[in-house]
């Protein structure tokens, strides 16, 4: 796991309760498909048990639609993880009505909110490195 990270890409254009969102979203997603990233669990002064964090940071960055694409398209090409949230993501909560609204779209017509990446660390950080933080 020491080789891995992972990193939040947000679209440059979300306010921040949506912006919010969807690193949430974006997240629960990693945290699923790479529970290798949870660390132990944690013990407070009183004993009570809590679940593991990520012991590693996980930088929230911003990038464009555009940029989203491209990242898209690079990752692919390394063989990263990545993880989508087109903002059909935000028009509902009926999950199924989501799912069919991005069945027929073009991946090249996806209006992404962000993404996640999983990846090698230095090939990721080299790939996102003229990213900015959000905010």
């Amino acid at each position: 796991m020491s080789d891995l990270r992972c990193v939040v890409i947000l679209n440059s254009d979300l306010p921040a309760g949506k912006a919010a969102n969807a690193a949430a979203v974006i997240s629960l997603t990693l945290g699923q498909r790479h529970p290798h990233f949870v660390g132990p669990e944690l013990v407070d002064g009183n004993g009570s048990v809590w679940p593991g964090l990520i012991p590693v940071g996980i930088p929230v960055l911003t990038a464009s639609n555009d940029q989203l694409r491209s990242l898209v398209e690079a990752c692919r090409e390394r063989q990263f993880d990545v993880i989508l949230f087109p903002v059909e993501g935000q028009m509902t909560v009926d999950y199924a009505a989501f799912s069919q609204a991005v069945s027929e779209i073009p991946e090249a017509q996806l209006h992404h909110l962000g993404i996640g990446i999983t990846g090698e660390k230095k090939a990721l950080r080299k790939l996102t490195a003229k990213l900015k933080l959000f905010g």
